[in-house]
């Protein structure tokens, strides 16, 4: 029993120390957006999930870099992308390590939030019985083609083209007939006037 304890404890031990002696590297490298390798992608999370979560913020233009061990586990995070887990190569020719992140945009739709103007249902109950109901179709054309309503466009409408064109032909037209017109004197009081008195004139020379 002693002996099947020790042989535990030893292999705990070895691998504690294996884990331990995992060699450290130099983990960079620049962060990407999958669906664009041109367009970074700024200020991502970095955790270690091997060394207790371990967290570091990439730069603007989405370059990181730190310690860590082999076969270390790399998260990345960011708002609007998917979560990206990385695990750092074991073997590594160099005690560095590069490589491009690319981590997939993630839209989330959300439920619809609808907002009403009422805290309480009494509010809703008052405003609801005392709306006005708008008109229907037939009782709007009515009231667009009612006497006082075709009056007051009348008076406020600007005239058309049509209706300025037909106006000034009227008034040509008028004009040519009055300027050709022949006036008759018979019709005229003050010819009256002068006819009657160049007879009596007449009349007078005579006696």
């Amino acid at each position: 029993m002693k002996k099947l304890i020790g042989i535990l404890l030893m292999l705990v031990s070895l691998s504690a120390f294996a884990q331990k002696e995992k060699p450290l590297v130099q983990f960079s490298g620049v962060i990407y957006n999958a669906d664009s390798l041109n367009t970074v992608v700024p200020y991502v999370s970095v955790s270690n999930k091997s060394n207790r979560n371990s967290t570091i913020i990439a730069a603007y233009n989405g370059y990181f870099s730190f310690v860590a061990h082999e076969q270390d586990t790399i998260s990345f995070t960011a708002v609007g992308f998917a979560p990206l887990t990385v695990v750092i190569p074991a073997n590594l020719p160099t005690r560095s390590y590069t490589t491009q992140i690319k981590i997939k945009p993630q839209i989330i739709n959300l439920p619809v939030f609808k907002v009403f103007p009422w805290a309480t249902t009494d509010e809703f109950r008052r405003d609801f019985i005392t709306a006005k109901i708008a008109d229907d179709d037939l009782e709007i054309a009515r009231k667009n083609i009612s006497r006082a309503t075709l009056a007051a466009l009348s008076t406020t409408l600007p005239r058309d083209g049509q209706e300025i064109q037909a106006a000034n032909a009227g008034q040509m037209h008028t004009n040519i007939v009055n300027s050709h017109s022949i006036t008759n004197p018979l019709l005229n009081p003050l010819a009256w006037g002068s006819l009657i008195k160049s007879i009596t004139d007449g009349e007078k020379k005579g006696n």
